[in-house]
């Protein structure tokens, strides 16, 4: 009855003790809050000396900084851009849709110097299958495609993710491209009319002239290119002419041996390959049935004939 007693008097003492550390706690923070820690972004040297204080930022009226070298919404200029087609290739996820216009000719420069000759009759990026993966930013040539510190771009619908940059109407659009008909269709008949205008065969096929050779001079003489024999030749051997010899020595003709073939010699003859059939292994299925095995008979005994002996032969 004591022990109990007094065990219940030591749990009322820790559970005053732990209530009263956790009040000093809050306390504390009470008495700090009354003070706002100030918004610095986290790459900033002193971000981790602000213990106390309030932390909670008042959203969007108040942000925290971002860096400014991270991956977030991606922005076009649409007249630096010359519409090379590269950052639509490279994307992984298919999400930048570009319509290129070809134009007659060259009608301005980007802001390094670049010449424009495509129109973008549409440059759409949908944010909402991008994954910031920063490859198109890395592939344009002009640095027109970038991403922006923009990070919260949250939308009820997914169609206002999908982000327009070019800036033709569709006016203009058509426009342009009943000119790129016209000038192609005039450069078709120019083509047409240098054919024709050519001198035709009587296969019907335009006569190519053959081309003039430069006429030689007449004081030039013809070059002559030594024969050169092939990798086996051998080089002509030049004796060197002994003066004070006057009498030619007489040529010894050398007959070639002729080799002749023995009939019985059959060491010549090729020898026959004796023919080896290639054993066929018969594979046993299933569905053939087994043969039974035939019962061992056991094998009798071989009794030697007896002898007679004298005696039965006498008697």
């Amino acid at each position: 009855m004591h022990e109990g007693l007094k065990s219940y008097w030591t749990n009322i003492k820790t559970t005053v003790r732990t209530l009263k550390k956790g009040l000093e706690v809050t306390g504390r923070h009470m008495i700090d809050a009354r003070k706002q820690r100030d918004t610095i972004a986290p790459n900033e040297q002193n971000y981790f000396d602000q213990q106390n204080g309030l932390f909670t930022v008042q959203y969007p009226k108040e942000e925290i900084p971002v860096p400014d070298h991270g991956r977030y919404k991606l922005h076009n200029e649409i007249e630096d851009c010359i519409v090379c087609d590269k950052c639509a290739k490279v994307c992984p996820v298919n999400c930048i849709d570009i319509e290129p216009v070809r134009a007659t000719e060259e009608f301005g420069k980007t802001s390094d110097g670049t010449p424009l000759r495509i129109y973008a009759a549409k440059f759409d990026i949908d944010m909402a299958k991008c994954c910031f993966c920063g490859l198109c930013t890395t592939v344009c040539p002009t640095e027109c495609l970038t991403m922006t510190n923009e990070y919260d771009f949250s939308a009820f619908d997914f169609a206002e993710h999908n982000v327009p940059f070019a800036n033709m109407s569709p006016l203009e659009i058509l426009e342009k491209k009943k000119a790129l008909e016209e000038f192609n269709k005039k450069k078709e008949e120019a083509k047409a009319k240098a054919q024709a205008t050519q001198p035709a065969s009587s296969s019907g096929r335009p006569v190519v002239k053959p081309s003039v050779k430069p006429k030689a001079t007449a004081g030039a003489k013809p070059v002559m290119k030594p024969k050169v024999g092939g990798q086996g030749a051998a080089k002509p051997v030049i004796k060197p002419k002994v003066p004070g010899t006057s009498a030619a020595k007489p040529k010894v003709v050398i007959k070639p041996k002729i080799q002749v073939k023995k009939e019985d010699d059959e060491s010549d003859k090729p020898k026959a390959k004796p023919v080896i059939k290639p054993k066929v292994q018969v594979k046993k299925t299933e569905e053939q049935p087994k043969k039974a095995a035939r019962p061992k008979i056991p094998l009798k005994p071989v009794v030697p004939p007896r002898k007679k002996d004298e005696s039965e032969d006498g008697q």
